[in-house]
């Protein structure tokens, strides 16, 4: 039962709707403008690919784990205080972030910001949520939460291209400071305070140990690809996320509330919904991240001109959800999740033959596909899951959705950075530097990271020139593997969502 506080006002829902809205594009904004700037980062820091890695890596894995105690704790405590204080969190993680000497310094700084925007977007969709009482109405709300975070992704990569161009990559964390300063005098305006009475105890164990499991992947993933795959530090990783992974479905089971009913999962279109999303946000929404990384290191553009060479995707990823409501009338959801993940797959194939060749018109049709499916599963997934489940779990249902999204992004973006790092060092290893380079491993490293500089000091006139033309082959032909990956693993879920949503139809 949800409880209002005594000094409840008379509040215009939309400017309430905005308000919250605002945070949860935060959240979104930092995500994309951070892969912009994750070349130029490398190359002041002289950062490996692993640290590179790390600073998308922290700030999602820190996000995702969070996403559910943080909406327990949200209804518990109070969603406006809850929300104010992700706010004032994030303010600083930001400032910190602006302010770091190194690239571990960086990410360190950006897991307190993964923390904190846990604590924005999980009270800020409570807020919304209580809001909006008439079924009607909380469908357009949720409509235009939809087109604002949809166009947050479009305008992300052009700001994270500006800023760094203009003012350096620092500025694309100190100007989340006057923004969060001033969504914070719009909470304490136009928000009340509401609680839920009945609101899940939280669970440690759970929230510890579902951690645990994320960062041991992460983990191994990152450091697979950094000293190899059998090392002591990768197989650390994924064999302690293994541990905690079983200890955190022991310890749900025995919970009379858990943080994670398991139950959920025994409804077979229950977990296609799922893991549409998860493979929604693997293979095709993990792309915001990816592909401005090729765009750079690849194609050698710009961060500027990365920026805008992103419309494409992002474009489609707007417009598509819209075009997913019309096809509704005709098509089940289920058909709808199918023909997306189809489209993931087929688009992150021809992106792949595009930057396997350089050819840009064919990298650019890729993308429009690509965010052409994305587009599709943003708007079904969410509805997908909720369809499934008793309206008295849907709190709960809610968070699982959420957490698959974002678990989705820190893994795909983890695992295929890592082979496209291996597949880069295994092709300049293969081919050989011949005048190209002195130190091959040195080489393939700065490559890697999109620190051309350092792959390319001491080289001179023409060696120079035909050196930057063949780095950007190598990372183009470890992205072409990366996107290949992808797009078998989309085509695969939509076999799987297709069986397991049609045979318990």
């Amino acid at each position: 039962m949800t409880t209002l506080s005594k000094s409840e006002r008379a509040v215009n829902p939309l400017l309430v709707m905005l308000t919250a809205s605002t945070g949860c594009a935060l959240t979104v904004l930092d995500t994309n403008v951070a892969a912009i700037i994750l070349p130029t980062i490398a190359r002041e820091f002289r950062a490996s690919f692993a640290d590179i890695e790390w600073v998308i890596s922290t700030y999602v894995l820190c996000f995702a784990s969070l996403l559910l105690p943080a909406g327990a704790i949200a209804d518990r405590f109070g969603r406006r205080r809850v929300y104010l204080i992700g706010i004032a969190t994030f303010t600083v993680a930001s400032l910190l972030c602006g302010l770091a000497p190194s690239a571990s310094a960086l990410y360190s700084a950006r897991a307190l910001q993964g923390i904190s925007a846990a604590f924005l977007l999980a009270p800020a969709l409570a807020i919304i949520g209580h809001s909006f009482h008439d079924p009607e109405a909380r469908n357009r709300a949720w409509a235009i939460w939809g087109s604002i975070m949809g166009l947050t992704m479009v305008i992300a990569p052009i700001i994270g291209g500006v800023i760094a161009s203009a003012l350096g990559w620092r500025w694309a964390f100190y100007i989340n400071v006057p923004i969060c300063a001033l969504l914070g005098v719009a909470v304490v305006i136009f928000v009340n305070e509401s609680k839920d009475s009945a609101a899940r105890k939280l669970d440690p164990v759970g929230i510890i140990f579902f951690a645990a499991f994320m960062f041991g992947l992460t983990w191994g993933m990152i450091n697979g690809q950094a000293v190899g795959w059998g090392s002591s530090k990768a197989l650390a990783g994924f064999i302690g996320g293994g541990i905690a992974l079983s200890v955190f479905i022991v310890g749900e089971r025995a919970q009379s509330r858990p943080m994670l009913d398991l139950g959920l999962f025994s409804n077979p279109r229950f977990l296609g919904a799922v893991w549409a999303m998860f493979a929604y946000a693997a293979s095709a929404q993990v792309m915001a991240s990816m592909l401005p990384l090729f765009l750079q290191n690849g194609l050698g553009r710009s961060a500027f001109q990365a920026g805008f060479a992103m419309l494409p995707f992002a474009m489609a990823m707007l417009v598509f959800p819209h075009i997913g409501r019309i096809l509704e009338r005709r098509i089940s959801s289920v058909g709808i999740l199918t023909a997306g993940l189809a489209l993931v797959a087929i688009g992150n194939g021809i992106t792949a033959w595009g930057a396997h060749t350089l050819i840009w018109p064919e990298v650019m049709v890729g993308m429009i596909i690509l965010g052409s499916g994305g587009g599709l599963l943003n708007g079904e997934t969410q509805k997908a899951i909720m369809s499934v489940v008793p309206r008295e779990r849907s709190g709960m249902a809610s968070g699982i959705s959420t957490t698959s999204r974002f678990s989705g992004i820190l893994l795909g973006f983890a695992m295929l950075s890592g082979i496209l790092a291996t597949r880069v060092r295994t092709w300049i290893n293969a081919s050989g530097c011949g005048t190209n380079c002195q130190d091959p491993a040195g080489f393939a490293d700065s490559i890697v990271a999109g620190d051309l500089p350092s792959a390319l000091a001491g080289l001179e006139g023409p060696a120079r020139g035909v050196a930057i033309q063949y780095a950007r082959q190598a990372f183009s032909i470890g992205f072409s593997a990366a996107l290949l990956t992808a797009a078998g693993l989309a085509l695969t879920s939509s076999i799987l969502v297709y069986v397991l949503m049609r045979r318990a139809k």
